[in-house]
């Protein structure tokens, strides 16, 4: 169809757009949300990074939970919203290409078909999962890579809602080789918000501001024992150094509605340090980064008025991401990211081990944290045999690959001979139709 919509429905954000085009029109918030100065739900038009609205204890909604829809009824008035407001489509005379997480249960399934055919009237409908888009992207970017020679991959999707490692063979993901942690991006901005609310001043209420902490500055740590003790190491001759500290100033209200990093270049001075180093090398490499750019700014840092409230971050900058890779050091129930990957390839035939090792594709907004891929591939060496080689691919948009992957799809001659329509849906029912997505 010339008309297709490719909705992404992720729990975090909803990427929206027309098929065949590169990137999404629309990626706004898949939430409604009540700032203070308002007495009722607001639709996001914008991210909440670039919206002017003071978002300070702003309460929020959201209609997907754990990755799964538990709110038809807020997820329509989103919907609606995003059609009629944001892409102007008449849904009457459009298919819509609509993401899907892995084993939806099929009161779930029903609801969303509900929601496509009866609520909004689309024409047809095609229902697919990210890590089979995500491998479909990936082999149209490097048409002469393994992935696309072997038609086979491993995608590790590190999303808002939880992290999942999927293989996926000739662009159909083997479900039974499916791999779930439940952490995502939320549990992260949840477990920030409980460590400074401990540590420094209650901001469990901050939701979308702690989520801003978290993606300018957290980083993955190669070597959690050292940068424990490097986060606690005081020389004497140096005062209070320490190469991890950095100060968030929160909003006012008045002359800023966003919360900002005091010193970004400060921010930075982790990634300087060589894996290996000692504590007093690390203050060494602290000067050596200061000597090049920070102190330079120490006049203007100054100037800044101190009675601003404030909080400093330390080993919470690094502890935060160690959750994916560690969670039972946390005391959670769940197996780290790299053990995670290896029970999803021994799940597969034997014959695909070293293809999928060799093809791991990363995708999801928390693989963005600095030195993740690093980290991951540290942790994952001592656990694949020797004979094995792993190379693990970053997404060119690590949050837009899905729905690009939806684009191809919807601009290729499959997605005719896949699509189900409103009169198939009528006589047939949700459950016979949903047996063309091979789900």
């Amino acid at each position: 169809m010339s008309n297709v919509v490719v909705l992404d429905n992720g729990g975090g954000f909803i990427k929206a757009g027309q098929g065949g085009e590169r990137n999404p029109a629309v990626v706004i918030p898949n939430c409604l949300y009540r700032p203070l100065t308002s007495k009722k739900f607001l639709h996001p038009t914008t991210t909440f990074s670039s919206s002017p609205d003071d978002l300070t204890s702003a309460a929020i909604r959201r209609p997907i939970d754990r990755g799964y829809l538990i709110n038809p009824d807020l997820q329509r008035d989103i919907w609606s919203h995003l059609f009629t407001s944001l892409l102007h489509v008449t849904p009457s005379s459009s298919s819509i290409l609509l993401t899907e997480p892995l084993f939806s249960l099929p009161s779930i399934q029903r609801s969303t078909d509900e929601l496509v055919f009866e609520d909004f009237g689309f024409s047809s409908l095609v229902v697919a999962d990210s890590p089979s888009l995500v491998h479909l992207y990936e082999t149209s970017c490097r048409p002469c890579g393994l992935v696309s020679e072997a038609q086979c991959s491993l995608v590790v999707d590190c999303g808002f809602s939880f992290t999942q490692a999927a293989p996926v063979f000739q662009n159909i993901t083997l479900n039974y080789g499916v791999k779930r942690i439940d952490l995502g991006g939320k549990a992260l901005t949840n477990y920030l918000k409980e460590l400074v609310s401990y540590r420094a001043i209650n901001v469990m209420d901050e939701t979308l501001l702690m989520d801003d902490v978290k993606e300018k500055l957290c980083f993955v740590s190669l070597d959690v024992e050292r940068d424990l003790q490097f986060a606690r190491y005081i020389p004497k001759k140096h005062g209070k150094d320490n190469l991890f500290r950095c100060t968030y100033v929160l909003p006012d209200g008045v002359t800023h509605t966003k919360g900002y990093v005091k010193d970004p270049e400060a921010a930075k001075r982790h990634l300087a340090l060589t894996d290996g180093a000692s504590p007093s090398e690390a203050i060494e490499t602290k000067n050596e980064t200061d000597q090049l750019g920070v102190m330079d700014k120490t006049a203007e840092r100054k100037r800044v008025d101190l009675t601003k409230n404030e909080f400093d971050l330390t080993n919470e900058r690094f502890l935060v991401p160690e959750m994916i890779f560690q969670p039972a050091d946390l005391g959670m129930n769940e197996a780290g990211l790299a053990e995670c990957i290896v029970r999803a390839v021994n799940a597969c035939h034997p014959y695909l081990h070293p293809v999928l090792y060799q093809s791991i594709i990363l995708t999801g907004g928390s693989t963005l944290f600095p030195r993740f891929v690093e980290r991951l591939e540290k942790d994952l060496r001592p656990l694949v045999p020797d004979d094995y080689q792993v190379n693990i691919t970053t997404q060119e948009d690590p949050i837009l690959g899905v729905w690009r992957g939806g684009s191809l799809l919807a601009s290729s001659p499959d997605y005719e001979l896949m699509r189900v329509t409103k009169a198939e849906y009528e006589e047939l029912g949700s459950a016979r139709c949903r047996r063309r997505f091979f789900r």
